[in-house]
């Protein structure tokens, strides 16, 4: 697929695309006339990616973490330093944290939904 059709599947601006495979992220062919052609893959690793980046993560860490969402695995470990295994466990820490918090949160918007629901259904609340 071309990059604007990647673009429109991932809702990834172009530019950002093109930012990736220079970062190493993701890997484009080239056609004969010299236009980028990526395979399926692309578009979950750019979902990955994505994610990833809203996590927190720097695109250096992303680049070295990406084989071990691959299978098979394929996992390089020349790059890891004490600093980069401490920054990992770090956000790990703090997307747990954010796990819980999301986790309350929708729970907590679930029990809502339940109660109005079943208020609803009881003829409790009034038409609004």
């Amino acid at each position: 697929m071309r990059i604007g059709e990647l673009s429109e599947r991932t809702d990834t601006p172009r530019r950002l695309l093109r930012y990736y495979e220079e970062q190493g992220l993701i890997v484009a062919d080239r056609t004969p006339n010299g236009y980028r052609a990526y395979d399926e893959s692309n578009v979950d690793r750019v979902v990955q990616i994505r994610g990833l980046l809203d996590a927190g993560l720097p695109t250096r860490i992303i680049k070295q973490i990406l084989p071990c969402l691959d299978k098979p695995r394929v996992i390089h470990f020349p790059d890891a330093t004490p600093e980069m295994l401490a920054t990992l466990e770090n956000e790990r820490d703090r997307m747990t944290e954010r796990i819980r918090f999301l986790t309350r949160n929708r729970d907590a918007v679930a029990e809502y939904l339940d109660a109005v629901r079943e208020r609803m259904a009881t003829g409790s609340v009034a038409a609004g």
